[in-house]
Order: structure tokens, then sequence, then C-alpha cells
């Protein structure tokens, strides 16, 4: 098997072991997507698999894992185009092996598709199917557990993060572009996060079942049509209009930080419809989405608290997303709820 610094060799011998109709492995070689958790494909004399080892800790143990793996199975069964794992010859779908929990499930053939490489009939399409997978765990999960509380972000938390983003910014060496860069947006957004501070929203009222990281690579596409979503590590309670405002936000942002509004009318259209979702009920997670984007600086903590890079591509359109939305906010609003 191929070894690398990044990817050591996951244990396919002890796995396929437990998966004897899966064959003899030929191949195992490390899929470049995904930041949080690692992937292989996976040759065999059986065919080909996809082998993801769970390394996410808030979501790598057995039990959360489990409850993943049945919820995909029972949305594929209702017809949902997801790619649930395969059972072992015990009935098992979740392998620790060595202290590291591994699934096993079917190769799917597809490609990834952003914002920009659909039509507005595609977005039509992804607003539908995310209000789909949103009403079919309604089906599927228990009831959410009440008096779970989504508060958005305190300014004075914000600000007391910014001041060590930039101080880290300041001292990193070399100092760079990407440096400079992140203290200007740092500092801008102090501005906006003042300026609108009175308008930090309230928790929202009600949570459902969400895939939870729902975005270009974790869905897959065969020709013009979803083939599978992938990835359900974030499946929780949560607010389901938030989810499909943040997903278009990663969909239909442009690399200039501005969102293609004709295409996310479509999509929101196509949601609304799906769920029975309202404009109000839309309106009001643009609002919360678009607080928690001003206050939101992930890609600057992995760089500089997490020592880790991956990220970097995504800053330059992320942060000017937010400045833009803010001076667009009722365009974006209306282009959700109208």
């Amino acid at each position: 098997m191929p070894r690398s610094s990044e990817h050591p060799a996951p244990p396919v011998g002890a796995l396929l072991r437990r998966h004897p109709h899966a064959g003899e492995p030929l191949s195992c070689v490390p899929v470049a997507e995904g930041l949080l958790n690692r992937g292989y494909r996976l040759s065999t004399t059986r065919g080909r698999y996809f082998l993801k080892q769970h390394l996410d800790a808030p979501t790598a143990d057995r039990a959360t894992i489990t409850r993943q793996h049945r919820a995909t199975q029972r949305l594929h069964a209702l017809g949902l185009p997801v790619a649930p794992p395969l059972p072992d010859s015990r009935g098992r779908t979740v392998a620790v092996i060595d202290g590291r929990c591994y699934a096993l499930h079917p190769w799917v053939e597809g490609r990834h598709r952003d914002g920009a490489q659909l039509t507005t009939g595609g977005s039509r399409r992804l607003g539908a199917l995310l209000g789909r997978v949103h009403t079919t765990l309604d089906r599927v999960m228990e009831p959410p557990p009440a008096g779970d509380r989504h508060d958005s972000a305190r300014p004075e938390d914000t600000f007391r993060d910014i001041a060590e983003l930039i101080r880290l910014a300041r001292a990193h060496r070399p100092y760079g572009g990407f440096d400079a860069l992140a203290e200007h947006r740092l500092r801008e957004r102090r501005r906006l996060i003042a300026q609108h501070a009175h308008r930090r929203p309230p928790a929202p009222a009600t949570a459902g079942w969400v895939h939870g990281d729902f975005h270009p690579l974790n869905l897959l596409y065969r020709g013009a049509e979803p083939a599978a979503i992938v990835d359900w590590d974030r499946l929780g309670v949560r607010p389901r209009a938030e989810e499909a405002v943040r997903a278009a936000a990663i969909f239909f942002v442009r690399p200039g930080g501005e969102l293609d509004l004709e295409k996310v009318r479509a999509y929101a259209r196509a949601y609304r419809r799906a769920t029975g979702a309202d404009g109000t009920e839309l309106a009001a997670a643009v609002h919360r989405v678009w607080w928690e984007r001003l206050n939101d600086f992930w890609t600057l903590r992995w760089r500089y608290q997490l020592h880790d890079r991956r990220a970097d591509p995504q800053f330059p359109a992320v942060s000017a997303l937010a400045v833009w939305w803010t001076r667009e906010y009722d365009a974006v609003r209306d282009a959700f709820s109208d």
C-alpha cells in the first residue's frame, strides 16, 4: 500500500478480514479532498470502495458514527442520494482498529460542482435536494431535544479574538501578503462589528436535524444530477433554515466575495417549497448567518493558532463576503425570502 508522511497507510488487511465479501486489496490511495478526516480509494479484487478514517475528535467515537450510519441507511431507503456504509460479516458498520474508527463505503463515481458550475435550474434542484434532506431527517430521526440554545456571537468576545489574531498575524515570519491582508480584514471587521453591534440577533426559536456540513466538497454529481451527499459527521440539531443560508453562501460565492443572487433566489425558492418554510423564517436565518460570518475567523484560526494552512485559499473570498454582505444586506435578504 502507498505510504506518505501525511497519510500513513490504514490497516487495510485487518479491515478487509472483517469484510470478506470485499475481496483482496490491490491499492489504497489517499483522496485529496477533506479537511477533518481521511479518505482513501480502496481497490480490491471485487471492486472499488471508499475507506474513511474518522479523526475529528468531536465526531470520531463509535456511538456517534453509528448514529450517522443508521441515519444514512434510513435516508437511502427513502430515496435520498447517499452512500451508506457497508456492514461487515457481523453486521457492524464501524471498525475500531488500534483505537481508530474506520468505515467502508461503496465508491461513488462523480465530481464536485460549485455554484459557478450550476445552471439556474441546477441551483433550483440543489435547494430542493437540501429541503428533502431536512424533511426526510424529520421522518427518520428521533425528535430534537428541547432547550438547546444557539446564541449568537457577542461583540466583546469577538474583539478579544480579533486582537489576538492581529497580534499573531503581525508576528508571523516570514511576514507576507497574506498576513497583511489578514490584518486589514481584521481591522475592517472590527469597525463593522462595532458599527452593527446593536443588530446582534437573538437565539432562534426552533431547530431540527440537519446534515451539518452541506457544501460542494460533500456533494458528488454524476452529470447534472446529484449522485451522493457524503460526510455526515456533523449531523445534528441546529436551525434548519440557517443551514440552507450557510450552504448557499458557500456554493454561490464568487471569487471576489459576492453572492450570485440570481442563483441564490432560485435555490431558496425551491428550498422553501420543499420544506414549507416561509420568507420570514429565511429572512431571520439570513440575519443570523450574516452576523455569524461577520464574527467568524475560522480560516485565520487554522493558520495562526493551529498552524494549518489548508484553509488559506478560502480566506480572500470568505473575508470579502462578510464585507459585501453587510453592504448588500437588503438584496441578500430579499433573494432568500421573496
